[in-house]
């Protein structure tokens, strides 16, 4: 029998406290994320590794440099043990797929969400679709957009000039 999927993420206890909805609203807003749960999700996911971090302060050093180094693989500015308890959502939300590619492709937030969903997006060779996606330094390197851009006017001539511009960095890079 199957185990029962948990969630992964935890609701605020006090919902409609408006400090954090104001706080929430400007990650949305910054981070081009669907849903406050997404905001919930890497919350959530950065007190998982803190909690690990506190349990690792007495720990011998070989275990705090193994975790600290598969930390740092992860993407995340870290050198020491203190360094991962100063992590906060923000820093996990950056290290997102669709903020990676943003990023890379100078391209806005929103339309990296979308060339993601849309299968555009690869890893390697790997075809990632969720902009949720913890990019590694070294699968950084290895994001390649695969757009095609159509012959008919079936898109605007804003977004027909938005791809042909991701389409000559894409090249360079290849």
């Amino acid at each position: 029998m199957p185990k029962r999927p948990h969630k992964k993420y935890l609701r605020p206890k006090k919902m409609f406290d408006i400090a954090k909805i104001k706080e929430e609203n400007a990650l949305i807003n910054k981070y081009g994320l669907k849903s406050r749960r997404e905001v919930w999700r890497a919350d959530f996911e950065i007190e998982k590794i803190r909690s690990l971090a506190k349990e690792l302060i007495t720990a011998n050093p070989a275990e705090q440099s193994q975790f600290v180094e598969k930390q740092a693989k992860k993407g995340f500015k870290v050198s020491t043990v203190q360094d991962v308890l100063a992590l906060n959502k923000e820093n996990r939300l950056e290290r997102r797929l669709q903020s990676i590619v943003a990023k890379k492709f100078s391209i806005p937030l929103k339309l990296a969400r979308q060339l993601i969903t849309h299968k555009h997006v690869k890893i390697g060779e790997k075809m990632i679709s969720s902009p949720k996606h913890l990019v590694t330094v070294e699968e950084e390197a290895n994001i390649i957009l695969n757009v095609k851009i159509p012959e008919k006017k079936i898109i605007s001539e804003e977004e027909r000039k938005i791809l042909e511009e991701i389409k000559p960095k894409e090249d360079k890079n290849e």
